[in-house]
């Protein structure tokens, strides 16, 4: 569901004081927050979410932080925890009174960019930065150096095992052998795929021995394999 548009009630409280009473508005990121169109920007992000449903998080708040991460180079764990502390981040972001507690899980930046094409996010970063500029609130130096949040970037490291080198050196070496019509007596590729399958099960039950059995039994095949592998060269030449 689209969320909620936030709008500031101008009221006061007993115990605590409004950011903008305890803040130096002459601040460039004050400034910055006057100059930013809140109210089209919300428009233009809120086509982007569902009618019907619970309604989504604020539209200020998440697009508050994706520009103060950009702006000053920071990853979403970063921005998170300076918003906590920072109340010129808060004030930014639509608050209207200090907040102790972040109010959102910090997973949902994620969701958020999953959700919003990367060409309006773009454009809009760009607005905010000749915005923040013009306000003196970014100097140029800023830009220089960029921060790449890769936390939620999937990465796929296969680390070398035994028995994955010799499943491998039997693949490669069948693969030669057909290439250049070798005669082997028997291909240990099947054979050697089912037992590094075995070895990876046995490792991963804490079963040793067994696991080092099957390794054995993978060295014999694949010293039989590079055997028939030589003699059918020789014949050959």
């Amino acid at each position: 569901m689209r969320p909620h548009t936030r709008r500031d009630s101008c009221q006061q409280d007993l115990f605590r004081s409004r950011l903008d009473q305890i803040i130096n508005m002459q601040h460039p990121l004050s400034q910055l927050t006057q100059l930013l169109d809140w109210e089209g920007l919300e428009q233009t992000f809120s086509v982007y979410y569902a009618g019907p449903g619970r309604p989504g998080l604020a539209i200020r708040l998440i697009l508050g932080l994706h520009l103060l991460k950009y702006i000053y180079a920071l990853s979403d764990e970063e921005v998170c925890a300076r918003w906590e502390e920072n109340p010129y981040f808060q004030y930014f972001c639509g608050e209207e009174f200090f907040q102790h507690r972040f109010p959102i899980e910090r997973s949902s930046m994620s969701h958020f960019r999953n959700r919003i094409p990367a060409d309006i996010l773009e454009k809009v970063l760009q607005e905010s930065l000749a915005a923040a500029h013009g306000a003196g609130a970014l100097s140029l130096k800023d830009l220089r150096q960029v921060v790449v949040d890769t936390t939620v970037q999937e990465k796929a490291i296969a680390h070398p095992t035994d028995h994955g080198l010799m499943l491998k050196a039997a693949n490669k070496l069948g693969q030669l052998a057909r290439t250049y019509g070798l005669k082997i007596r028997q291909s240990y590729q099947r054979v050697m795929k089912r037992t590094a399958i075995q070895v990876g099960r046995y490792t991963h039950a804490k079963q040793f021995r067994r696991a080092r059995k099957q390794l054995k039994f993978m060295r014999t095949r694949l010293g039989r394999f590079i055997g028939d592998s030589s003699t059918s060269c020789s014949d050959i030449t």
